[in-house]
């Protein structure tokens, strides 16, 4: 049995902000990078558990978000910063889980919310507004590939169970900001979500094992619990961004008629 884990930062139980914990530049980056590196070993720990062979760990964030002399010397590790979409994930992986993982651009009570950064103020394929997440889980189901882990903010896990049934979450906090933030540019919008409840992180690594270790041995059991995405072709991507310094709101888009992952790869078409 083989797992790929998708990690980011902006979801990690004790990362309080985005500038001071996930930024290279940031006075808290190496804690920021420690905490998500033990709960990947939680996830990595409750994965084997349940009888895993092997564990794949993607570091998924911008800037680098695993400390790899702290990671779980049974997990192999891949760093890609940048496309080619899906990073590595092939159908010879059977199933894929987010660690660490936010919610998408304009959720409400989200934590750290945005999508691949804060100049997003939607994403949609085929009419489907997605996340980092959403994109990521709909080119595994395109592959055959079923979603069926996730760990962040609990916006982060309505979301992951609104568009993929049956799939195993565990929330590790809470966003306290109402509203949208569409009013807002993207400077705005980074410093807006930054409000939340956070459990302990010792707590939040209990959970991700126990949860993780659950949603594969459900897996096991009968994969079929954990829907595959149903996007079919052709392909559509649109993306709606905020004003971003002297850069104006603007729009893009691009189509494909048959292959999803192309499409997520192309550049995009910008609508003046």
């Amino acid at each position: 049995m083989k797992i790929f884990i998708m990690t980011d930062m902006e979801g990690v139980c004790g990362v309080l902000n985005h500038d001071d914990w996930v930024m290279q530049t940031g006075r808290y980056y190496e804690e920021g990078k420690k905490l998500l590196t033990l709960e990947v070993n939680a996830a990595a720990e409750g994965f084997f558990r349940a009888g895993a062979d092997e564990v794949m760990v993607l570091d998924g964030h911008g800037a680098g978000g695993i400390n790899q002399l702290l990671l779980d010397n049974r997990t192999s590790y891949i760093r890609s910063s940048v496309g080619p979409y899906p990073f590595s994930l092939d159908k010879s992986y059977d199933a894929i889980a987010w660690v660490g993982q936010h919610a998408k651009a304009g959720t409400e009570f989200a934590h750290i919310a945005h999508t691949g950064w804060f100049n997003v103020l939607d994403f949609k394929i085929n009419d489907v507004s997605v996340g980092e997440f959403g994109q990521m889980a709909m080119m595994a189901s395109f592959l055959g590939i079923r979603s069926i882990f996730g760990s962040g903010d609990e916006a982060f896990t309505h979301e992951a169970k609104t568009l993929v049934g049956g799939i195993e979450t565990v929330s590790v906090k809470k966003g306290l900001t109402p509203g949208k933030g569409d009013e807002t540019n993207c400077d705005g919008y980074r410093n807006r979500n930054l409000s939340a409840i956070h459990i302990h992180p010792e707590k939040a690594r209990e959970l991700i094992i126990n949860g993780a270790e659950m949603a594969l041995d459900r897996f096991i059991h009968n994969r079929s619990r954990f829907e595959l995405i149903d996007v079919r072709p052709p392909y559509k991507k649109e993306i709606r961004y905020r004003q971003d310094g002297n850069t104006p709101a603007y729009e893009a888009y691009n189509e494909h008629p048959v292959n999803l992952i192309e499409l997520m790869n192309s550049p995009e078409r910008i609508i003046i």
